[in-house]
Formats: C-alpha cells, structure tokens, sequence
C-alpha cells in the first residue's frame, strides 16, 4: 500500500482543490470523490491508505459511509465536517473514525492528524505482519529489520535510528522513487516539522556512511524536488 494515497470524499469543489493543491507538493496523491455512494464504493477498494472523509453528502451522508465501511476495513477515516457540536464528533469516533476535524482547520492541523493516523495504522500492519520479518538485501548491502543490522561488503553499519529507517525504506523498494513524505513517515516517530527540515541531512550522513557520492550515486539517487531513489546493484 502506497502511504501517500489517500481517498477525499467531499462534494465542495473548492474545498478539494484546497486540499489537494497543499498535499499534493508533500508527494500525497488524492483521489476525489463528490458523492457519498460513489465513495464508498472507492474506499472499499482498498486501493487507499487513509480516506477524508466530510459528513454532509449527497446520495450518502458520512456516518452511513463510516458504518458501513467499517463492517469490512480498518482503513484509517478521518472525518470533516461543518458540525462543530460534541455528540457528532463522539458519534464518528464511536462509530470507527480514528480522528474528527471541523472545517474550521487549518491546514498544518490536517496535516499532523492525517500523518498520526497513517502512522498509528503502519504500527498496526506491522504488529500483525510476520514477527520476524525477512532480511533485504540489495547487493552486497543487506538488512535485518528484526535484528536492526545493516551490513555493506559484510562490514556492519554504524546507523542512528533514522538512518536505518530511512535505508530500511529505501531498499524495500530498489529502483523505486520514495518521496520526502513517505520517507518521513517510515522514519519519523514524532516532531515532523523538526524532521521534515533535516531529512536532507539524514541522506546525507546516510550516503556517507555508504561510501555514496551524490554526483555519481552508486546506492541512492537524488531525485530533485520529489525525494530519493535506490539503485538497483
């Protein structure tokens, strides 16, 4: 499942293009859906790592979409809406949303909720994923996630924490673009603004670590404006 792939059940066209114009340079990719039954037919794809989802729809309201939605996924909801009174938050969260924003917002608020219930359901899928995890290699580097070693030319690695979680994410996906945000969420526990500004400055303690040189990349590529990339050896 992409981190970065979120679901936006809302039928104000402008109230979406807001949304979407500030999520999508952090690297999220929105998909909008303007009528309540429409949307829940996406959310049940399962195609989408969190759904936004607002109260007041047409063909469908929100609490019907929650409900049912929740008779068949864990996906994480996060509701909007317009209803600021206490029993409609208590009613979303005690139907299944994992968090409740009116619309009086702002946006750096949606954005701290939205990565907290991303990274509570990661925490969830890893919990109930396979204890021990099988190591990755991509090379002669290779990691084990469960015994949180990284190995390069069978010499071990000295790496902090967020290096190793940054490098974890990357060689899951040789070959694949990671932008900032999903690295961010794979490696950051807390205080994302602080991480956010120095994820730079992990790669590139990282790189140095590998032997790396940025201008001719043998392990991690820079991929200007989007994030970073791991070369295939």
């Amino acid at each position: 499942m992409d981190a970065t792939r979120l679901l936006l059940v809302e039928d104000d066209e402008k109230f979406c293009r807001l949304l979407r114009d500030y999520l999508a340079p952090l690297g999220y990719t929105i998909e909008v859906c303007r009528d309540g039954r429409n949307g829940l037919i996406r959310a049940q794809s399962g195609d989408h790592a969190a759904v936004i989802l607002d109260v007041m729809l047409p063909g469908m309201g929100g609490f019907d979409i929650l409900r049912e939605l929740r008779r068949t996924s864990q996906v994480p909801i996060l509701m909007l809406t317009a209803l600021g009174d206490e029993v409609d938050r208590i009613a979303g969260l005690e139907i299944g949303a994992d968090d409740y924003l009116p619309k009086t917002f702002s946006t750096r608020e949606l954005l701290a909720r939205l990565r907290a219930v991303l990274r509570r359901s990661a925490i969830t899928a890893a919990t109930k994923a396979d204890a021990r995890p099988a190591p990755r290699s991509n090379g002669q580097l290779w990691m084990d996630a469960a015994a949180r070693t990284a190995t390069l030319d069978e010499v071990p690695l000295a790496l902090t924490k967020v290096e190793f979680d940054l490098l974890l994410a990357l060689i899951e996906a040789p070959g694949r673009v990671r932008t900032r945000e999903q690295l961010l969420l794979a490696a950051a526990d807390r205080d994302f603004e602080a991480f956010d500004r120095s994820i730079d400055v992990h790669v590139s303690s990282l790189r140095k670590k590998l032997g790396d040189d940025p201008k001719a990349p043998r392990w991690i590529e820079t991929i200007r404006g989007i994030g970073y990339r791991m070369l295939k050896a």
